[in-house]
């Protein structure tokens, strides 16, 4: 590891929000040399450092260079997403005899969180003791966003020695409520900016999806993949049946869809590998979670300008989005979403690189 890189957490500023509130930023590094760098507004990988075949460390996620950028126009870059990550239908779901509406901000519909979700909210931040690792935590108070209950959450970034970024999400509440986070992260394996992820080889460890309608709200099928595009059980290019004329792939413009994982929920299991062959990354995604949103930068439009001066063009990045799956609240087939006072709302996902062999 060179001298400059240090293993241990620095808190450093990061800038200070509209309102004066101020915004730090924790730049974790391993023993190997791996580098996360993480700040306190939206709980955003800002950077995430890790070697390709030759030992050269590059920066694998998409962002901006400052907190102007995120505030302004982010498009979820890198950020915790919650109370609800991915969409829910018409913005209305029930507990009890209760009825709940919430802001329709993508078309019809409410995604992640609603208009100030838990990614434009500043959590708190304080490094743990016993490894390289960060806790956030942040109180969402009852009624913010339409959704009930004071929810307590917390979530813990951690970089272990096998090059491992784990994230451990816990929430509580005093009201009964729904609770769906993640991690939204775009990754491009070739480098953040440095070109799109068509090439990248995909392989996510499910045998059925959640089809859509045109709003890509689920319809409640549980569908096979086999013989779909959809199928991406044995390494697959991304870019391979991007332009199926399938009607799911035309409603999502690409993927960005929720595959149904064949691990046991709750339990640590593989939801997906990512290749580049090009600088020989490789990512591997467990999660204890049921689901998990693979979204191919569809939206992504080349107006947007991050890092190094680089231009964000369509399918630049590609973000694996482990989770309950979209519209819970309104599938009772679904895996529940509702989170009761007394429990407590506990997930894992790890993102592990390394080397092609």
């Amino acid at each position: 590891m060179s001298a400059d890189k240090k293993q241990g957490i620095v808190k450093s500023s990061f800038g200070r929000t509209a309102d004066g509130t101020e915004v730090d930023l924790y730049t974790m590094t391993n023993g190997n040399g791996m580098v996360a760098k993480i700040t306190t507004y939206g709980g955003i990988v800002v950077a995430l450092e890790t070697p390709d075949r030759n030992g050269n460390y590059g920066d694998v996620v998409l962002g901006y260079p400052d907190l102007k950028g995120y505030i302004e126009n982010n498009p979820f870059f890198g950020c915790i997403v919650g109370r609800y990550g991915n969409r829910i239908a018409r913005g209305k779901f029930s507990l009890g005899d209760r009825k709940y509406t919430l802001a329709c901000n993508f078309g019809e519909n409410h995604l992640h969180g609603g208009i100030k979700g838990f990614d434009k909210v500043v959590w708190s931040g304080r490094p743990v003791s016993g490894g390289v690792a960060l806790e956030l935590s942040y109180m969402s108070r009852d009624g913010e966003e339409g959704y009930p209950g004071n929810l307590s959450a917390k979530v813990v970034y951690s970089l272990t020695e096998k090059n491992e970024m784990t994230i451990d999400y816990q929430a509580t509440t005093d009201k009964t409520t729904i609770v769906n986070l993640t991690h939204h992260g775009y990754f491009n394996l070739d480098g953040a900016g440095a070109g799109d992820v068509l090439d990248h080889e995909l392989v996510l460890h499910a045998d059925r999806f959640t089809p859509v309608d045109k709003t890509l709200i689920p319809t409640g099928e549980l569908r096979s993949v086999q013989g779909t595009p959809m199928d991406f059980t044995k390494p697959t290019k991304v870019g391979a049946r991007i332009q199926s004329k399938d009607e799911q792939i035309e409603f999502g413009m690409g993927y960005d869809h929720n595959w149904v994982l064949n691990g046991e929920p709750g339990r640590l299991s593989p939801a997906a590998k990512v290749t580049s062959h090009k600088t020989g990354r490789v990512m591997e995604v467990l999660t204890t979670e049921p689901g998990v949103q693979f979204y191919s930068g569809n939206f992504l439009d080349g107006t947007i300008t991050g890092k190094n001066g680089k231009v964000y063009k369509q399918r630049y990045g590609l973000c694996l989005e482990t989770q309950r799956f979209p519209d819970s609240p309104n599938q009772p087939s679904f895996p529940s979403t509702v989170l009761e006072p007394g429990e407590t709302y506990k997930t894992a996902t790890v993102f592990k690189f390394s080397i092609a062999k």
